[in-house]
């Protein structure tokens, strides 16, 4: 049999990557659409479904410092493949869950597993690839997250209709064996960097960053900053004050500046303590400025999407396996970006790229928005604009991590990992609860507005704007079903789509930020040498280069 050659190696390598990441953030989109079906299955509650939806983020996001650390010192390779293993345990208990409580736990625990994976699968293609190559390869990745954070959404309101929402978890088993059978051989060893993991520092990250992406993404459920509902969980109840959103992001800043000086100081006195996070690696320009604009496109990239289902569904009368398929032409866009990027980079550097991505991105938001605004929103036009979005996500998101991290030293790959994939969590947080909360902002007072413009009296106007705001949408079916609520009804969907088109503009906006903050980003990255290991067929290394 003729061996495999190198190359050919890595790009096998790259599809366990891809599949991996595919399969973290699948699992962050496809429990939205699953949730109903598991209420009525298992018979949770509001508060249980909230916690399977967001403790798999808030955990993921806590655990990325550490994971980039660690990381370092054992191995990209063997964290990355003890990630996804733990995803398809874990995977397997969600499926199998009983009740909600087991529900819970085995979401929290995928949310450690996936913060496993995604740092180190940036780790594994910095150090795997180079030159033009590097590019094509960060493409993928990036092309792959576009894609699958589209196609969650599709993949659970099919088989949550046409079979169970179980097999939501159930398909994460059998690629996640062929993931480890494709990194067993394939995944380049990657070496280990002597030292320890200081574990106050371990602790501080964790719970800062953990409180901060609670406080983001409960902060419009549970007030920004006074209590505007009951926070439970088992044997406690917080129902006054201060809303525990609010004192959440107080504390994450608190922890994140004792962190920082930790760090700061470590940084300064090298010979006590070898630093958690290295902040020298700050200094370098493309690293420094590369994860601020990181943060800037988050804001404008994500959080659309967590509302354009609410207005297909509630406005257009989409199911939702109709509003997923809608959502399907940013996974081609994005896969398109893929294809079009090999060609590209003989002549377009990758900074090129990520600006040539923002403003598709830029294009399509604002088409959105324009289509939701002035016209009939028909699916083939919100395809067309969704589909710029999609291409200007498989250009921006893959090239701007290939920005980020060119220039980082090849032994801190692991640490440089984690605080870009924690700058882009925190983007991503960030605009989730900046777009969402404006949504149902320009929801509630636009749909109170019109009305009090109809006449109702002001107890009538709050009444029935709270339940449609509250509702997220879900109260305008029931509303038109009555005929003398119908024109409530009409009122929310025109007061919905009203807040979609300025969520669009609002994200375009950010987007169009994110393009001025790539201007102080050096356009000149250094090229690596090869990779100092290669492997035999079997996985097993064969020669070492200097």
């Amino acid at each position: 049999m003729t061996p495999i050659s190198t190359q050919a190696r890595r790009w096998l390598g790259l599809i366990a990557i891809a599949l991996g990441v595919a399969l973290i953030v699948v699992d962050t989109t496809i429990v939205n659409v699953i949730t109903p079906s598991v209420i009525e299955d298992i018979g949770i509650d509001s508060t249980q479904a909230q916690w399977i939806q967001e403790s798999y983020a808030i955990i993921f996001a806590a655990l990325l410092l550490l994971v980039g650390r660690v990381s370092d010192l054992l191995g990209a390779r063997a964290v990355f493949l003890w990630g996804v293993i733990g995803f398809g345990v874990t995977s397997l208990l969600a499926g199998v869950a009983p009740n909600g409580e087991i529900l819970i736990l085995s979401r929290f625990l995928q949310g450690v597993a996936a913060a496993l994976i995604l740092p180190t699968s940036l780790a594994l293609l910095n150090r795997m690839f180079t030159g033009k190559a590097r590019g094509q390869a960060f493409a993928i990745w990036g092309s792959t997250i576009g894609a699958a954070t589209a196609l969650g959404p599709v993949i659970g309101g099919w088989l949550s209709e046409n079979f169970s929402w179980r097999w939501a978890f159930g398909i994460n088993i059998p690629l996640t064996v062929l993931i480890l059978i494709l990194a067993a051989f394939f995944l380049v060893p990657t070496p280990r960097k002597q030292g320890r993991v200081d574990v106050s520092s371990a602790i501080l990250s964790i719970l800062g960053l953990g409180l901060l992406a609670f406080g983001l993404i409960e902060g419009r459920t549970y007030g920004w900053v006074v209590s505007e509902r009951a926070f439970e969980l088992p044997g406690f109840t917080w129902n006054s004050g201060l809303s525990p959103a609010f004192v959440a992001l107080v504390l994450s800043v608190i922890l994140t500046a004792v962190f920082v000086r930790r760090q700061v100081v470590a940084g300064r006195t090298t010979n006590e303590r070898e630093p958690f996070m290295d902040t020298k690696l700050f200094s370098i320009a493309s690293f420094r400025n590369g994860n601020i604009a990181t943060t800037i496109i988050g804001l404008g990239e994500y959080g659309i999407i967590a509302v354009i289902p609410l207005w297909l569904v509630f406005t257009m009368d989409y199911t939702a396996l109709e509003a997923g398929l809608v959502l399907v032409p940013i996974a081609i866009g994005s896969f398109v970006a893929s294809g079009i990027s090999f060609p590209l980079m003989a002549r377009i550097s990758p900074l090129g790229l990520v600006r040539i991505g923002l403003v598709l991105e830029v294009v399509g938001l604002a088409g959105l928005g324009a289509v939701a605004a002035f016209t009939d929103a028909q699916w083939w036009l919100i395809s067309v604009v969704l589909f710029s979005y999609g291409i200007g996500v498989g250009f921006a998101t893959s090239q701007v991590t290939n920005v980020v991290l060119a220039d980082v030293p090849e032994d801190e790959d692991g640490q440089s990992s984690g605080i870009q994939s924690t700058f882009r969590q925190l983007g991503s947080a960030l605009g989730i609860a900046a777009l969402t909360t404006v949504f149902f902002s320009t929801l509630s007072s636009n749909l109170r507005a019109r009305l009090s413009d109809a006449g109702l009296p002001a107890d009538q106007v709050a009444r029935f704007g709270d339940a449609v705001t509250d509702s997220a949408g879900a109260a305008i079916d029931p509303l038109a079903a009555n005929p003398a609520t119908a024109f409530i009804a009409d009122a929310a969907r025109e007061a919905m789509t009203h807040g979609l088109a300025v969520g669009a503009c609002l994200a375009a906006g950010f987007l169009v930020l994110g393009v001025i903050a790539t201007v102080v980003i050096p356009n000149t990255q250094k090229i690596r040498p090869e990779p100092t290991e290669l492997l035999d067929g079997s996985g097993g290394v064969v020669h070492s280069r200097p």
